[in-house]
């Protein structure tokens, strides 16, 4: 499971890789992004911001420090900027394509930034993603069908709506999927690589070879 550490690490590096922000900016940005259903705490913010700043991944800059009185309050927030340490650090974790990636917190955050992350980072993300929710079908499916005579009817319809969220993910992770791989064959086409291989194209050649 994905750490929310690492979670919130890879949210602000992204963010900063885009432009330098301040505190209230981030934590804003960072509300969207990672749509955990209430507000970032300062609390969770900060103590991160501390660390990468340890590390040398981000540094801070405040803009005001050359100005007098009134000017210096009104322009006294701190800017968070991403360093040379940072971008490379951004580069790791926005690659890292592993079980955590495909997790409820931190999918969303990686597909997020699939603009800067490789093709083959991207397909293994979303066939995991993928082979994770139809996993999680597959259980909601046999609970549902197991328990449809014990449940009162407010309770089977909070089931077929979670059974009905997961299918439409899974389908439009198929879809995505569809769109990637079309995109990959059309780049090796002009550049004249092969088209990425994954985990799943290859259990798939191994099971024809098998037959």
């Amino acid at each position: 499971m994905a750490k929310r550490g690492d979670v919130l690490e890879l949210a602000v590096l992204g963010l900063l890789n885009e432009s330098p922000m301040h505190g209230y900016e981030l934590r804003k940005r960072m509300t969207a992004l990672l749509g955990w259903g209430r507000m970032l705490s300062y609390g969770s913010l900060y103590p991160c911001l501390k660390v990468m700043l340890r590390a040398g991944s981000i540094t801070e800059d405040s803009p005001s420090h050359d100005l007098p009185g009134a000017r210096a309050a009104r322009r006294g927030k701190i800017v968070y900027k991403l360093t040379a340490e940072g971008k490379d650090r951004f580069a790791e974790l926005v690659s890292a394509a592993g079980p955590s990636a495909w997790e409820d917190d931190s999918f969303g955050v990686h597909f997020a930034f699939f603009g800067a992350t490789s093709a083959e980072a991207r397909l293994r993300i979303l066939e995991g993603r993928r082979s994770r929710m139809e996993e999680r079908l597959d259980r909601v499916r046999t609970s549902l069908s197991r328990s449809r005579e014990r449940l009162d009817s407010y309770t089977i319809e909070l089931q077929r709506h979670g059974l009905d969220s997961v299918e439409r993910e899974v389908r439009w992770l198929s879809d995505l999927i569809t769109s990637e791989r079309v995109a990959q064959s059309r780049q090796s086409r002009s550049t004249g690589q092969p088209p990425t291989t994954t985990s799943a194209d290859e259990s798939s050649s191994t099971t024809a070879n098998r037959e």
